[in-house]
C-alpha cells in the first residue's frame, strides 16, 4: 500500500473509533435517563418531563412549580419543563394529564381544586381518584383574609362587626368558581353565618388589583399572593386562616384568635401522574419529590412565599391519596349547599 493510501486508511480508522466512542457515550446517557424512570420509560428516554400547571403563569401554583421543576430536574438528572395549561378552574390542564401516556414523563401539579372539581362540575372529563396516580403532597399554602386599603375597620374583630352591619354592601372578591379564594369566601360566609356579596373575577390578579384600588372590600387568598402587597401596604391583613400565626407575619392574628371559628383553611398542592403509571415509576418520582422537599434551597424558596413544605409522610402516594379522598368528602356538601356549578 502506498503512503497516501495508508494515510487514508489510518484516517478512516480514527473516524470509526471516534464514532464508536461517541455512540457509546450517547448510549450510556440514554441508559442513565432510562434508569431514572424505570423500564417503562425507555421508549422516550430523551424527551423532557413536562410538569403541567393547570393555571396561568405567575399564580401561586405556578410559583411553586417553577422551583419544584428545577429541583426535580436535579434529582432525576433529567430536564423538567413547566407548561401552563389554564382554563375551567384547572380542569383543562388536569384533563390533559389524565389522557397522557402513563410513563412518568407528564406530571400534574394541582391544588385543593382537584378535590372540589367533582362537586363543581356536572360533566367532569376525568375522575380525580381513578384517572391519576398520586405522587405526593408538595406544600400547603395558608390563607389570609385581607381588605382594601380604605376599608373602615381596623383589625379582624372590628371587621367582623362591620361585615355583619353592612352585609348588603360589603363585596368579597374571588378568582373564579372553585378557586382557593372562592372556597375561602364560602367558609367565611358559613363561619360568620352571613350571606355575603361574592364577585368572581377572571383570575387572582384582577381580583387583587380591584382590592388594592378600593373597588372590592375583602378577599381571602393564599399568602403566596397576598404577602407582597401586605408588606408593601397596598392591602390590609385582617387575619390568617391557620392554626397559628405565620412566621413571616407575626403581627397578624389567626382568625380563631379573633373568635372566627370554622375558617381554618390551607391550600395543599400535590403532584400527580396519569392513571396506570407503573408502581416503580411512581415510587421513583415519590423518592425524587421527597429529596426535593428536604433540599435547603427549596425550603428557603418556600419560606419566602410563606409556604409550608409537606412532611415525608405527606409527600407520599398514600398520603396524597388519603388527603384527596378526605377533601372530596369534606367539600361536596359545602359546595352542594352553595348550589354553584362551574359548567
Amino acid at each position: 500500500m502506498n503512503e497516501p493510501a495508508a494515510k487514508k486508511s489510518r484516517l478512516r480508522r480514527i473516524v470509526q473509533l471516534l464514532t464508536a466512542s461517541a455512540l457509546s457515550t450517547c448510549m450510556a446517557a440514554v441508559s442513565a435517563a432510562d434508569a431514572g424512570f424505570g423500564a417503562s420509560a425507555r421508549a422516550l428516554p430523551l424527551r423532557p418531563v413536562t410538569l403541567i400547571v393547570p393555571f396561568a403563569a405567575g399564580g401561586p401554583t405556578d410559583k411553586v412549580a417553577r422551583v419544584l421543576a428545577a429541583e426535580l430536574a436535579m434529582q432525576l438528572s433529567h430536564p423538567v419543563l413547566v407548561e401552563n395549561v389554564a382554563g375551567a378552574g384547572g380542569t383543562v390542564g388536569a384533563a390533559r394529564v389524565s389522557g397522557a401516556a402513563p410513563d412518568g414523563m407528564t406530571l400534574l401539579l394541582h391544588h385543593i381544586g382537584m378535590s372540589t372539581a367533582p362537586a363543581l362540575y356536572r360533566s367532569l372529563p376525568y375522575d380525580p381518584r381513578r384517572d391519576f396516580e398520586p405522587i405526593g403532597r408538595v406544600v400547603d399554602v395558608p390563607m389570609t383574609l385581607v381588605a382594601r386599603p380604605g376599608f373602615p375597620a381596623v383589625g379582624i374583630q372590628e371587621a367582623v362587626r362591620h361585615i355583619r352591619r353592612h352585609r348588603d354592601s360589603v363585596v368579597v372578591a374571588y378568582a373564579g368558581l372553585g378557586s382557593a379564594s372562592h372556597l375561602c369566601g364560602l367558609l367565611l360566609s358559613v363561619a360568620l353565618d352571613v350571606d355575603l356579596i361574592q364577585v368572581p373575577y377572571r383570575g387572582t390578579g384582577p381580583a387583587l388589583q380591584d382590592l388594592q384600588d378600593n373597588r372590592a372590600d375583602l378577599m381571602c387568598d393564599q399568602t403566596s399572593n397576598t404577602g407582597e402587597p401586605i408588606r408593601a401596604g397596598r392591602i390590609k391583613a385582617l387575619g390568617v386562616a391557620a392554626s397559628r400565626r405565620l412566621q413571616g407575619m407575626p403581627s397578624v392574628p389567626t382568625l380563631a384568635e379573633a373568635g372566627v371559628r370554622g375558617l381554618e383553611l390551607s391550600i395543599w398542592h400535590g403532584l400527580f401522574a396519569p392513571g396506570g403509571t407503573p408502581p416503580d415509576v411512581v415510587e421513583r418520582l415519590a423518592q425524587a419529590l421527597q429529596a426535593v422537599l428536604a433540599a435547603p434551597a427549596f425550603i428557603r424558596s418556600m419560606e419566602d412565599l410563606q409556604v409550608v413544605v409537606a412532611t415525608r409522610g405527606q409527600a407520599s402516594p398514600a398520603g396524597l391519596s388519603a388527603l384527596l379522598a378526605d377533601d372530596i368528602a369534606r367539600w361536596a356538601p359545602i359546595l352542594r349547599k352553595a348550589g354553584q356549578y362551574a359548567d
